[in-house]
């Protein structure tokens, strides 16, 4: 038994009936009792997802409850879960999600039933499981619920706890999802999972695993050579012992993996919608001829751009005719726009704001703060404390105020896991203080945390997903409220591990927080076949925001004309990247729908969601044709997304 878990909320008695239509209805919940206390507080609970949420009238919140409480959660708590599930377009996974975000009393149960792991909730003792380097394991049982789980503990000689352990024959080819619940004994610690190869040991994923609680590690991984592998989990702290329970690896083939992100894009990213051509009395056309066109996306795909685009026409025609989102390479950068103090030069960024304001693309900023220490002005890293804040709320003023209310979002802090420079004048709390002051500025503006390596390399150890969220909640408890976003470079260097960046972003995704892959390319061999891996799997994900290729053509700064990606050569000519993105663009909505009405004037068609113009035509029309522009959205449908919700639209002709 993995889970035997509730939630107990307190509300008050007078929305106990939209709680009660909520659970039902949005979540899909079971209720299982409805009651009153001897002290006269309803008492209902529901089941899903193996939790039992209880509700009980806010007044009497020393309810005694048999078996584990999860947490309490107050009325205004549950209020943001509803609005989170319905924001997040009604599904029930949202909700799930946010649950294994937290720390649970119990693990929830093995995902695909633990797959190809041997004994994966502990059921059946330690069969299955070694203590891999010499250690020793145990099953225990949970305080509560008497759940089982297994422990591994130290030797007196060695520099390690022993390791749980499974051997895998591991084939090349595959992908592999991996997910456990791990605890450790004492405090909070990090806690790998690695795997051991014939060729190699890598770390495949971590989690930060605390004491009182159960944290789930989701990862995913391929392997370079087919044979048998060990897995693993390893942690540094010698004091303490791990706690593992709900283990599950589950291998896809190519074929699943892409099945699984085309079914997922037809749910999150397009809408069945049904045309009805009728005439003005309302009869319905027969064998009339739909045309429908999208004229923008609603999932932002856009490519940098470079000062270029200002006096290069076939730059300006190649870039206009693809993209409505884009990200100025350098011309907002401080390096860029105050090279001597108190000197700001905007010169080239206006005139480009005003170029994207005219072919209607929308602009992200990039970037107001940069951590690295290399790539600040050479005068500002200097500066005494006092004038280092003076420059910094210079910036500000200089730049954000400048543009407040005309971007998309900014990015607002660039690559502060990786590097900590404004720590060193400002604080432990330098970047909370930092969003406060943009947010100040430009109040409605989503801030986006930016940085290289949470989905490109899993060997990256200081941005893992669950480092960017512990950033995340740094800047949230050193007291930012604003609009926040999470940024994902995607600097990708040969063939993407795509079930490791899948994990990533389920467990960003996880936080609500709006994501988008900020500055995409790739490098080495394949190039192409992998930019279009990337893409299509970022696109496919529900918690991605949008896409921005990083390919500016800009041969004066540029080493090769382009940072480290062109689409095009320097005559604009697509490279075989370029081929990618058009056929990307096209298979995103952009090839024209056609098709004949039935017999009572309708056409169906799954449309992905953006703005379109619709042609109908037919012999017997007095004008020959008519053109209606419409908008198919995600916000349209009712609470659960898909295909099966129609859109129905009526074209009178």
């Amino acid at each position: 038994m993995a889970l035997r878990t509730k939630i107990l909320l307190y509300i008050d008695a007078s929305k106990m009936e939209e709680a009660t239509e909520f659970y039902t209805n949005a979540l899909g919940a079971v209720k299982v009792s409805d009651n009153y206390t001897t002290g006269g507080a309803r008492h209902l609970e529901f089941k899903a997802f193996e939790t039992s949420f209880v509700l009980t009238d806010h007044r009497y919140s020393n309810l005694s409850m048999e078996g584990p409480i999860m947490l309490n959660v107050k009325y205004s708590d549950f209020q943001h879960y509803k609005q989170k599930l319905l924001e997040g377009g009604g599904t029930s996974r949202e909700f799930k999600e946010s649950l294994e975000e937290k720390c649970l009393a119990n693990p929830l149960s093995a995902q695909y039933g633990g797959g190809i792991v041997v004994n994966p909730e502990l059921n059946n003792g330690s069969k299955g499981w070694f203590a891999f380097g010499g250690g020793r394991l145990e099953t225990r049982k949970s305080e509560v619920g008497s759940n089982p789980f297994i422990v591994s503990s130290r030797k007196h000689h060695q520099t390690h706890q022993g390791f749980i352990s499974q051997r895998f024959y591991l084939e090349i080819g595959m992908l592999y999802t991996f997910s456990a619940w791990l605890r450790v004994s004492d405090g909070t610690g990090e806690v790998d999972v690695m795997l051991k190869s014939p060729k190699e040991v890598v770390r495949v994923g971590s989690v930060v695993a605390k004491s009182g609680c159960w944290s789930m590690i989701k990862t995913g991984f391929s392997v370079n050579v087919s044979g048998h592998s060990h897995l693993y989990f390893k942690s540094n702290n010698r004091e303490t012992e791990i706690w593992a329970d709900s283990i599950s690896l589950q291998p896809f083939s190519q074929e699943q993996w892409m099945s699984h992100r085309d079914n997922t894009i037809e749910k999150t990213r397009k809408s069945l919608t049904r045309f009805q051509a009728v005439n003005k009395k309302g009869k319905p056309i027969e064998n009339a001829t739909i045309t429908i066109t999208q004229m923008k996306p609603e999932f932002p795909l856009g490519c940098t751009i470079s000062n270029k685009v200002l006096t290069n026409k076939a730059y300006r025609d190649w870039f206009v005719s693809r993209f409505k989102f884009t990200t100025f390479e350098n011309e907002m950068k401080w390096l860029f726009n105050e090279k001597i103090r108190n000197k700001t030069n905007f010169i080239k960024a206006d005139k480009m704001l005003i170029f994207a304001k005219k072919h209607h693309v929308s602009v992200r900023g990039h970037n107001v703060f940069w951590e690295n220490p290399k790539l600040q002005p050479s005068w500002f890293t200097t500066l005494p404390v006092d004038k280092f804040r003076k420059a910094v709320d210079g910036r500000i003023h200089s730049l954000v105020k400048r543009y407040a209310g005309r971007l998309l979002a900014w990015d607002a802090i660039n690559e502060n896991l990786h590097y900590h420079f404004y720590g060193t004048k400002l604080g432990n709390n330098a970047n909370a203080i930092l969003l406060n002051k943009i947010n100040k500025v430009d109040p409605k503006t989503v801030l986006f945390i930016n940085d290289y390596g949470t989905i490109e390399n899993e060997r990256d150890h200081p941005v893992t997903p669950d480092r960017y969220i512990r950033k995340i909640r740094e800047v949230r408890d050193g007291g930012y409220h604003g609009p926040l976003g999470i940024g994902l470079e995607g600097h990708f260097t040969g063939a993407p591990n795509l079930a490791f960046m899948r994990a990533a972003l389920d467990k960003l995704g996880a936080t609500g927080l709006p994501i988008w892959l900020t500055e995409v390319d790739v490098t080495g061999h394949n190039q192409a076949q992998n930019l279009d891996q990337i893409l299509r799997e970022a696109h496919a994900h529900p918690k991605v925001s949008g896409i921005i290729i990083w390919a500016a053509w800009n041969p004066d700064v540029n080493p090769g004309t382009c940072y480290r990606m062109c689409l095009t050569d320097d005559n604009f000519r697509n490279l075989p990247t370029g081929d990618v993105v058009d056929k990307i663009i096209w298979d995103w909505g952009k090839e024209p729908a056609v098709g004949p009405t039935d017999a009572e004037g309708y056409f169906e068609v799954g449309l992905f969601h953006g703005d379109y113009e619709v042609t109908v035509m037919h012999p017997d029309m007095k004008n020959g044709s008519v053109t209606k522009t419409i908008k198919v959205t995600s916000s349209d449908l009712t609470n659960v997304p898909g295909p099966s919700h129609d859109h129905l639209i009526s074209l009178y002709v």
